[in-house]
């Protein structure tokens, strides 16, 4: 009797961790949704020459380490 009472509260706790989750996923996709992504200051640019490096430019700018051949 106490296993079946065991085995009934352990299968109430995974329902309600699982309930949990689904409820704190749905609050977080609301938040994601509703955050609008972007520039955070459209207004300020920078200089010219001094934008996001492209790929070549950050090749060009890493040093190489470690001892490998």
């Amino acid at each position: 009797m106490e296993t079946l009472i065991t085995l009934a509260a352990i299968a109430l706790l995974i329902a309600l961790g699982t309930r949990l989750i689904h409820r704190l996923n749905a609050q977080h996709d609301a938040r994601i949704a509703a955050h609008h992504f972007g520039t955070p200051f459209p207004a300020i640019r920078r200089p010219p020459g001094h934008g996001h490096p492209t790929a070549t430019e950050q090749a060009a700018h890493r040093r190489r380490t470690g001892t490998w051949p």
